[in-house]
This record gives structure tokens, C-alpha cells and sequence, in this order.
């Protein structure tokens, strides 16, 4: 089984995309991990309902799965406003964005996944929307043309990003409120292991929780699906609890390590060692050589890797460290 199917939400279908939105939290209190995210939100979010004023606007940013768009839902329902969602790549027209703004309603959350995705121009359109709660218009062309602006209600836009870098400057600066998502301890994954299991009815003992949390690469999204795949596992096995050994032996069979290394992530470090000595290498180069697009490694694999020290990025390219080396069972030059 490929780690693509653990970490691309695209993939799941209906029933199993409904039953992730089960497992999200719903208020900041139920909200785990994050602490400092968690407790300077709680204070802006305060504040920002004494004075009866939407919350100023939100920057997330940060690898994959660790909770962006649960942040944005839980931002809405903790001042008690309705929640528009869309992506940077779905909005490809200066229209499409004027529509959402305009159909916006006083203190609405405007919620953008992958913000960084939008054209220039779409930014420019979000600059007086963001700081004057306006829309320039420009009717007609040529000599003729004149700008028109019209007011917007008061909203609050929610961006995610898991490419911060992307985003211009002028675009990140109407941000009044920054926040960067990190890797989540085996601490706080093993309570979300726990807390999913309790909401999908499954009997679970602390050793297989830790067990699926010390392989969910720092990131509940991946912990929420690895703990459903070792629960099929144990239903058809007649298994009344998930344990240790139970959520070992199903993971193995998922071809996940003890550090949530998947095929992917062993076929990228294998490819340096084997292909380019260790390194260094060209990030595009390493994509050819794996088959993956330059992107996809970029945002999904390399992050993770870097983050546990099994990958080093030089100006020469990525390298292998000595813990992958002693990981993949290969020799230490």
C-alpha cells in the first residue's frame, strides 16, 4: 500500500471524507496539540467578541494535515459565524473572486486553502477587501473605463498555506493575525488516537495508541487514517481491542516503519544512496529519478524527512544523514 494513500485527502471518497469531519474538533478547548497557537488564538478570538467585532484576519501556515482548515471551522463556530470555503487553484477569475466577496455576509469566515495558489491579480482584488472592506470594479475599457467600489461587510479571511515562502509580501502583511502549525509530539498524537477512537467506538488500550501515534509522522491526519486501516484489520481478525501488537502487526502490513516511513519515503532515500551516493542532489533531478513531481516531494515528503533528521537540504541538494543511513541498514561512510 503507497503512502500516497495515507496522506492525500483527495483520495478518500464521501462516506470516509464524512466520517473524517466526525473526528474534527469542533471548539478551541477540544482542539489538541498546538498550545501556543492555541492559547494566543483563544485570546484574539476573546477580545475580538467583546468588542463585537469579526476577528481580525488569519494566516496558517505549515506542512500538511496538522489542522489548518480544522483551525478555520473552529474560528467560525468560536464566534458564532457562518464558514465559506474555497481553495487558491478553484479561483481562477477576477469575477470568481468578486462573487464570493460580494455574497459574503457581516462577520462571514472566508476560508482559502492554499492561498498561495492565487493569481497576482486575485491578490490585488484582495488588498482593498482585506484592509477598506471594499471592491474596486473597473466598468468598461479604454478611455471610458472607470472604477467603481463597493463595500463589503465586515469578514474575516482565513489562508492556509503550506508554502509561506509563495505568498508576496504585500499579500502576508494584511495578515493581522500569523501563526505557524508545527509536528505534533507522540504526546498530543496519542490523545488524538484516543479521543478518535472513543468518537468512532473502538476499543483501544494506551499501548496501541501509542503505537499508531509513533508512526502517524507527527501529523493527526495521518494518526486519524492509520488508527481506521488498523481498525479494519483488527474487525476482520475478530479482534475485540486494538493493542500493541495488534496495531504493530497491521502497520507492518501497511508497510509503515516505526518512524512512519512508507514506500515513498524509503524509495526517495534509497534513490540518494544508491543512485547518487548519499548526495547531493538536484531536488528536480531526485523527483526524475523517483518518479515523483518536484512539488509533491517539496510539500508531502521532504518536510517530514528534515524534521527527523533523515534528510539534510545543502545549496548542492538534498543528502542523507548518518540516522537515515543507520535506519536503512546501509553502512556509515
Amino acid at each position: 500500500m503507497s503512502e500516497e494513500y495515507l496522506l492525500d485527502s483527495e483520495i478518500e471518497g464521501p462516506a470516509e471524507e464524512a466520517l473524517e469531519k466526525t473526528l474534527r474538533p469542533r471548539q478551541l478547548s477540544e482542539y489538541i496539540g498546538q498550545d501556543t497557537v492555541k492559547s494566543n488564538l483563544s485570546v484574539f478570538l476573546e477580545a475580538a467578541r467583546q468588542r463585537q467585532e469579526p476577528l481580525d484576519h488569519v494566516l496558517l501556515y505549515g506542512p500538511p494535515g496538522l489542522g489548518k482548515t480544522t483551525l478555520a471551522h473552529v474560528i467560525a463556530r468560536e464566534m458564532d459565524a457562518p464558514i465559506r470555503m474555497t481553495s487558491g487553484p478553484s479561483v481562477e477569475k477576477p469575477g470568481d473572486l468578486a462573487a464570493i466577496l460580494t455574497n459574503l455576509q457581516a462577520g462571514e469566515v472566508l476560508f482559502v486553502d492554499e492561498i498561495h495558489r492565487l493569481g497576482k491579480v486575485l491578490e490585488e482584488i484582495l488588498y482593498p477587501a482585506m484592509e477598506d472592506f471594499a471592491l474596486d470594479l473597473v466598468i468598461g475599457s479604454g478611455p471610458a473605463a472607470r472604477t467603481v467600489r463597493l463595500d463589503l461587510p465586515r469578514f474575516t479571511l482565513v489562508g492556509a498555506t503550506t508554502r509561506f515562502g509563495l505568498l508576496s509580501p504585500p499579500l502576508r502583511d494584511r495578515f493581522g493575525i500569523v501563526h505557524h502549525l508545527d509536528y505534533y509530539n507522540q504526546e498530543s498524537l496519542t490523545t488524538i488516537a484516543r479521543r478518535s477512537s472513543s468518537i468512532l467506538g473502538i476499543e483501544m488500550d494506551a499501548d496501541g495508541a501509542g503505537e499508531i501515534a509513533g508512526r502517524s509522522r507527527g501529523t493527526p491526519r495521518v494518526c486519524n487514517r492509520l488508527l481506521k486501516r488498523v481498525r479494519d484489520f483488527a474487525q476482520v481478525a475478530g479482534e475485540p481491542m486494538i493493542t500493541g501488537d495488534g496495531a504493530r502487526s497491521a502497520l507492518t502490513r501497511l508497510e509503515v516503519d516505526r518512524f512512519g516511513l512508507a514506500q515513498t519515503d524509503r524509495r526517495i532515500l534509497l534513490a540518494i544512496l544508491e543512485k547518487f551516493d548519499g548526495g547531493p542532489v538536484g531536488l528536480n533531478t531526485l523527483a526524475a529519478a523517483v518518479g515523483e513531481d518536484r512539488g509533491t516531494l517539496e510539500e508531502i515528503y521532504e518536510p517530514y524527512l528534515l524534521q527527523i533528521g533523515f534528510l539534510d537540504r545543502t545549496p548542492k541538494g538534498r543528502r542523507v544523514t548518518r540516522r537515515a543511513r543507520e535506519h536503512l541498514g546501509y553502512g556509515i561512510v
